[in-house]
């Protein structure tokens, strides 16, 4: 199982969508759903290339503590099911 935690959500949205957008950050825009977002997809693509079938969730609430715990408290934002064949 992979965990990955976006560090720099803001950052990449701010770069995408100008200084004046990156004001919107909070308030109209989530960053991390919109960068989770755009991973899935990109994942959801190399998956298939590889011939990986995968759950892939984006979650809200887990929190990385130090380098030996994780805390899992979630609500899963997205679901996606990557499958080889569209049966």
């Amino acid at each position: 199982m992979l965990i990955i935690e976006v560090t720099n959500a803001r950052e990449v949205v701010r770069q995408r969508i100008g200084r004046l957008g990156g004001r919107l950050i909070g308030k109209v825009v989530d960053a991390e759903a919109q960068v989770e977002k755009a991973l899935i997809q990109e994942l959801e693509t190399a998956f298939r290339d590889f011939g990986i079938e995968a759950r892939i969730l984006s979650v809200q609430g887990p929190q990385v503590v130090g380098r030996q715990q994780l805390e899992l408290p979630i609500h899963v934002r997205e679901e996606r099911n990557v499958r080889l064949s569209e049966s």
